[in-house]
């Protein structure tokens, strides 16, 4: 097992102001992981289930924001003002299921991000939520911001050259009104792409600008633990890695709702429950459980992706929507 350490799931980021403060030391990222590490022995088999699931990457226009997952959470959210969330790529299936907005900004000034990791494998069976409050002048800032930087739906970004990313997608909502991008590649295009004219390319840019400083509250000398009242157990039968390591997790007893719970994805047999949040987070830390740790539930064991619920998710409904 390596020495931990920290690397933010959105790489690198300046500690600074949104709007315009002191710029403090940059975070030091040595690589970007994901919450689900892979090893060489085990990819090939994560990639022909993702197949599952994949969703190819749409189009840089906002025309498809009535199918995307977050494009409906903003209709019923309790004062949900702006988020932003990865969507398809060729990537697990229960990555896309249990997968974690990068931003949520609320009317009440809560900003809840995904805070660093520890580089080590396996990872933590809990991600890492971070919290921090602006002020309402800064959310409602923020929001206008969005706008002036193309967050509108119906907005040409074009679409790149590059097959199997991901789309960055952003809601932005102003007096119940949703406008809605997803842009597929960004930051990943080449500069002299000749599928981008050069006003998708401006757009492009005014829009990674934005993102770049949204990002900066993951890296907040303010934030602190997110404290969620229910989490999702994201349910699979569970099966050893051959990941080379010597010996076997000791199984847990799962004390939340029987599992699997109801399938989030059938053709990979993904359940959800939705447990008590605090009893789960007092369950892992006494287990020192960590993402590849057995849970037993019944006479069966499952491996588990927690996944915390947000203030305007409800439950395992919430998830099935992602893409």
């Amino acid at each position: 097992m390596t020495e931990p350490s920290l690397s933010s799931p959105s790489g690198p980021r300046l500690r600074r102001s949104l709007f315009g403060g002191g710029t403090c030391r940059s975070v030091q990222s040595v690589m970007t992981l994901s919450r689900f590490p892979l090893v060489a022995t085990t990819a090939l088999a994560l990639i022909a289930l993702s197949a599952c699931a994949r969703t190819d990457a749409g189009g840089g226009s906002g025309d498809d924001a009535g199918a995307a997952p977050s494009s409906s959470a903003p209709e019923t959210a309790a004062g949900l003002v702006l988020r932003m969330t990865q969507e398809g790529g060729f990537v697990p299936a229960e990555r896309i299921v249990g997968r974690i907005p990068e931003v949520s900004v609320y009317s009440d000034g809560r900003v809840i991000t995904e805070g660093p990791v520890p580089a080590i494998y396996p990872g933590p069976a809990m991600p890492n939520l971070q919290v921090t409050t602006i002020s309402p002048d800064e959310v409602a800032g923020l929001a206008k911001k969005a706008q002036d930087a193309g967050v509108r739906t119906g907005s040409d970004l074009g679409q790149p050259n590059v097959a199997d990313a991901p789309n960055t997608r952003i809601d932005v909502i102003v007096d119940g009104a949703t406008q809605s991008v997803s842009v597929a590649a960004l930051g990943m295009e080449q500069a002299n792409d000749p599928r981008l004219t050069p006003a998708q390319r401006e757009a492009r840019a005014k829009l990674s600008a934005f993102i770049d400083k949204v990002r900066e509250f993951g890296a907040s000398a303010q934030s602190k633990p997110y404290a969620a009242e229910k989490i999702a157990a994201l349910a699979q039968p569970y099966v050893k890695q051959d990941d080379g390591l010597p010996g076997a997790f000791a199984p847990v007893a799962w004390t939340g709702p029987a599992l699997p719970g109801e399938f989030l994805n059938p053709n990979v047999k993904i359940g959800c429950v939705i447990a008590d949040g605090p009893a789960v987070l007092a369950a892992t830390q006494q287990a020192k459980a960590n993402q590849q740790t057995p849970w037993t539930s019944g006479k069966e064991q499952f491996r588990i992706t927690f996944r915390p619920l947000l203030p305007d998710e409800a439950g395992c409904a919430d998830l099935r929507k992602q893409k």
